[in-house]
């Protein structure tokens, strides 16, 4: 289930990219950025629509995901 951020507290949000940010294998190219500047990419991304926070009932988990990879058009994640 696609989570909107709008329904998200900010500092509860902030906490999930954090997290998202910290985990092993997340990559961010050539240039070494401090966890603020991966942080607030990844804000970046979730404001603008190209990634989203998915909440698994199954796993009971939550995710930030690129909006790509869920292929939905842009109708079905609004």
């Amino acid at each position: 289930m696609i989570v909107p951020i709008s329904e998200i507290e900010t500092e509860t949000l902030y906490t999930l990219v954090e997290g998202f940010v910290l985990r092993e294998g997340t990559e961010y190219g050539e240039v070494d950025c401090s966890l603020q500047d991966k942080v607030q990419q990844v804000l970046s991304h979730l404001k603008s629509g190209e990634a989203l926070v998915v909440y698994s009932e199954l796993h009971e988990t939550v995710n930030i995901i690129p909006k790509g990879q869920l292929g939905l058009t842009d109708e079905q994640s609004a």
